[in-house]
């Protein structure tokens, strides 16, 4: 693939006054590691899993190839802003699980592998565990025979919640209404009954079981059609505070009355084939900002908006959005 920079930009860049006071900074781009760039600047604005992470002690054997080790040392080195590349072991480790660092990826890909490896080289199976919880959706899979209404169910589990986008025009909630809407099973896709003993019509829905604490969203923005992928545009505009119970249907709203503030957008620039990422922050002061690679600057609510897309010659848009949950009481209300 071919490397696509979407700005070019150097060192710390202000815009607003210092950045003494913010918990965000930027990370040079070692050979097409924007994405795993942007991926670190989440998982450092994630302080509940920066919290799990320091409970963590790794062994005096532990193997320089654990992501986990990597990723911690990466986080705590991005903390002192004296170290110039202190991710560079963990791009490293990464190479050897085939995320090479001279090749592009995709950073719901990438977010996935880091998860998955963790639970995979993590020693203590109670945070590997607690880990894998702050993220994990549950969801129950319904298909229910057309025929005699035999209702076969499968619990699925997500570490990001992916959302396919029509075409045109998308709110964050129409893409939740449409992941939840039911479908028919017909023909080809028909679903074999255990009770009819054969292929039926079917009708197919998932029934939300849990949320997690960090709701991480995919927005499924690259679509293979004859064999070529494709990057849709499509506008969605997402809020900053969102309650599910308010967007989902009445049967899943007991599970989904949780409020959430986003915290993290991952965002693509480019097209399918030539990219580059970027990320929209909201650091620990209560200000936005953007972070492309090396390059940081503060930004306002209006600016992160501007990635919900809509247009070919706009090609940044959001890719990853993450929402962190509000305990009632502590709700932040969105700059003005």
């Amino acid at each position: 693939m071919t490397h696509f920079h979407g700005k070019i930009t150097s060192g710390f860049v202000t815009r607003a006054g210092s950045h003494r006071h913010t918990s965000v900074r930027g990370l040079s781009n070692c050979g097409l590691s924007c994405c795993i760039n942007a991926l670190l600047q989440t998982f450092a604005a994630t302080t509940e899993l920066q919290e799990l992470l320091s409970r963590w002690q790794p062994s005096e054997n532990t193997s320089k190839m654990n992501v986990l080790l990597e990723l911690k040392r990466a986080l705590e080195g991005m903390k002192d802003k004296r170290q110039a590349r202190p991710h560079l072991d963990l791009l490293d480790c990464l190479h050897e699980y085939n995320i090479c660092r001279s090749t592009e990826h995709d950073a719901d890909e990438v977010f996935h592998t880091i998860l998955n490896l963790i639970q995979k080289q993590m020693s203590d199976q109670q945070i590997a565990a607690d880990i894998k919880n702050l993220y994990k959706i549950d969801v129950e899979e319904c298909t229910e025979c057309s025929e005699c209404g035999n209702v076969q169910r499968a619990p699925n589990i997500f570490l990001s919640f992916p959302l396919h986008l029509h075409e045109d025009r998308n709110t964050l909630m129409d893409c939740f209404r449409m992941f939840f809407e039911p479908q028919m099973l017909e023909d080809r896709e028909a679903f074999y009954c255990g009770r009819c003993e054969k292929k039926m019509p079917s009708t197919q829905r998932c029934k939300l079981v849990s949320l997690p604490s960090i709701l991480c969203i995919n927005l499924k923005r690259f679509r293979n059609i004859s064999g070529y992928t494709k990057k849709l545009y499509a506008k969605v505009s997402f809020p900053e505070t969102i309650n599910l119970a308010d967007i989902l249907p009445e049967e899943h709203s007991q599970v989904a009355e949780r409020r959430y503030r986003l915290y993290a957008v991952v965002v693509h620039a480019g097209m399918s084939m030539m990219g580059h990422y970027t990320a929209y922050i909201y650091s620990t002061d209560s200000k936005w900002y953007y972070v492309d690679d090396s390059h940081m600057q503060q930004v306002s609510w209006e600016e992160v908006q501007r990635t919900y897309g809509g247009s070919r010659w706009s090609s940044e848009t959001a890719y990853m959005l993450l929402y962190r949950t509000l305990s009632s009481g502590a709700v932040q209300e969105p700059n003005p």
